[in-house]
């Protein structure tokens, strides 16, 4: 047999062999691109509620809070502290959860006054080394881990607030927004904060004591400061990068090369009359309202009203004022 789309013996008896073997063609492949599958791959763990901007404006107010953090600590503790934001991720709220890494301290953020709720996060060793030092250990040390006592508890609030006093001074060019210390949690994370589907903003720091490295996640769901995201202004830093991107598109445009044309008037007319017109023909024209008056146009566009004249042999135009105000 043959004929479009039938196939013969043979080929029916090599697809059977190569279906036994696990050989199958690829279909997808050989149909045309026009009826091929399309498959785009969603990550539900890895929502995107925070717009680039948003996330943006938040990274610097953290940059800020690291190089505050960074100062009063070293300054109160004596010894070279440095933080730094390493990795921001949006995921869910269940998944957020999951990266904080194990045998952390729980902090659990009181938003005002918009009475939001975030999420500090500390690994055990690096508050277990902020507090020998705190009760004047040595530094450069490997803290050994143990379970916190109630004055451990007690001196790791203190901390908390402290960071969360300099994270309040950072936000201040977002919003003024103040953040406390609502209760700590040792065992296990506040789950119920937020639902585990929430779109949160995951910023993970590093914390660098003397010879030593931990983690700090921060966890902030979107509806912890959703009001704040929808009503922030523009930060003066984002103002200077608009007047610099306007002066330097302005340049560049500066050298664009456009016809400049004096038009005296026009008229709109059938295809069949412009056709018809001979020598001797008299056509009105729009636009034309006195005596040597032209409008000039950068190609379609029309800049400025202007008078003809001449300057000295050759023709010339002078400007009268923007087509704008003519009108």
């Amino acid at each position: 047999m043959s004929g479009a789309g039938v196939m013969s013996e043979d080929q029916v008896a090599a697809l059977v062999a190569a279906a036994k073997e696990g050989q199958l063609p690829d279909v997808d492949a050989q149909a045309p691109a026009s009826r091929r599958r399309r498959v785009r791959k969603i990550d539900f763990t890895r929502p995107s509620k925070f717009t680039t901007d948003q996330q943006r404006r938040l990274e610097r107010a953290h940059e800020n809070f690291c190089r505050g953090v960074s100062t009063r600590m070293s300054a109160e503790l004596r010894a070279p502290i440095s933080v730094e934001i390493i990795d921001t991720a949006q995921l869910t709220w269940a998944n957020a959860l999951d990266e904080i890494p194990r045998r952390s301290v729980f902090g659990i953020i009181e938003v005002a006054p918009i009475d939001g709720r975030m999420l500090i996060t500390a690994e055990l060793t690096l508050l277990l080394g902020l507090l020998e030092r705190v009760l004047g250990g040595k530094t450069g040390e490997r803290t050994v881990e143990r379970t916190l006592t109630d004055v451990d508890r007690a001196l790791v609030a203190r901390i908390f607030q402290t960071l969360l006093d300099e994270l309040s001074l950072s936000f201040n060019d977002l919003a003024e927004l103040q953040f406390g210390l609502l209760d700590l949690e040792t065992e296990r994370a506040p789950a119920q904060l937020a639902p585990f589907s929430e779109p949160t903003l995951a910023m993970t720091f590093e914390f660098k004591v003397g010879q030593t490295s931990s983690t700090m996640v921060l966890l902030i769901p979107h509806r912890a400061i959703e009001p704040v995201l929808r009503t922030s202004p523009p930060l003066e830093h984002d103002a200077e990068l608009a007047a610099d991107a306007a002066v330097a598109v302005s340049e560049a445009m500066g050298e664009v090369v456009v016809q400049l044309r004096a038009e005296v008037g026009s008229v709109d007319m059938p295809l069949g009359r412009v056709l018809a017109l001979r020598p001797g023909d008299i056509l009105r024209l729009d636009g034309a309202t006195e005596e040597g008056a032209v409008t000039l146009y950068a190609d379609a566009i029309g800049l400025h009203r202007a008078k003809l004249g001449r300057n000295g042999r050759r023709r010339a135009v002078g400007i009268l004022g923007p087509v704008e105000e003519d009108a």
